[in-house]
Formats: structure tokens, C-alpha cells, sequence
């Protein structure tokens, strides 16, 4: 073999070794992705069926139910309700009333089962994406109230 085939060869296995390897990378990287969806969203059919994902809002008041170590609850955006299941100790934080954001999946029955629970760490924190389901909730609510309103006065 002449040296400028050797060299071609190299040069065509460095190139297939580093496409193999950034393919693992970039595979590794799309299995451990997990994104965050609001009770609207899974409501509107948008989040992925057998695929672990993230749901945030409100833990809607009177739905935790304790059946030993299984928890249920009601994760709400304040126009839609997604039912949580969940094994395991809850944060000490984790109370009606306030921001959790749950990681798992959605069941074929509807009802989320949640790996993972995490709970607000502070009076004024809740995450980004939480916090902004929760304003597009109330603002499309006071949109449709509204309407409803006006629909009345004519």
C-alpha cells in the first residue's frame, strides 16, 4: 500500500471513529432529556406517552390522599388538573396550596406516576416554567370571564 492510501485510510478512520463517538454522545444526551410540561399541556394531548417528563403547578387544596407510603394528589396550573401518584417519603415542604414539580410519567389511564417530587425551598420560589403556566392559566381564565361578562350585558 502507498503512503498516500495509509494516510487516506487514517484519515477515513479518524473520521468514523469521531462520527461514532459524537452519535453516542448525542444518544446519551436525547434518552436523558427531560422536559417540563404544565397540566394545560397534558391536558391539550402535547406531552410524550411513555417518556419521563416533568409537570409543575400548584398542589390543588383537599386532594392529597396517603394510602401508606403511596401518595395521591392533584397537580393544578388553575385551568387544568393533572392526578399524581407517587411512592415514597414526600419533602418536608411539600404541602397543599404550594409549587411542586413532579418527574415521571403519564399512565395510559391518565394519572401521572411520579419517580421524583420536588417541592419549593422558599416562600418565594417557584420554578420559571411554573410560575409562567401559572399566569397564562389566570390570564386566559380573567380572558374568558370577561367575554362571558360582556356577552351578558348585551
Amino acid at each position: 500500500m502507498k503512503p498516500r492510501h495509509k494516510r487516506a485510510a487514517i484519515v477515513v478512520g479518524v473520521l468514523a471513529a469521531v462520527g461514532v463517538a459524537v452519535g453516542l454522545v448525542l444518544n446519551a444526551f436525547n434518552s436523558n432529556l427531560v422536559f417540563f410540561y404544565t397540566p394545560t399541556q397534558i391536558a391539550a394531548k402535547e406531552a410524550p406517552s411513555g417518556r419521563t417528563f416533568r409537570v409543575g403547578g400548584l398542589v390543588q387544596a383537599g386532594s392529597v390522599v396517603r394510602e401508606g407510603v403511596t401518595v395521591r394528589f392533584v397537580v393544578t396550573d388553575t385551568a387544568q388538573n393533572v392526578p399524581v401518584r407517587y411512592d415514597g417519603v414526600l419533602p418536608d415542604l411539600f404541602k397543599e396550596g404550594k409549587g411542586v414539580v413532579a418527574q415521571g410519567q403519564l399512565g395510559s389511564d391518565g394519572v401521572f406516576t411520579a419517580r421524583e417530587v420536588l417541592a419549593k425551598h422558599d416562600e418565594n420560589y417557584m420554578p420559571p416554567e411554573a410560575a409562567d403556566a401559572l399566569q397564562r392559566a389566570d390570564k386566559a381564565k380573567a380572558k374568558i370571564a370577561s367575554t362571558l361578562n360582556e356577552g351578558g350585558k348585551k
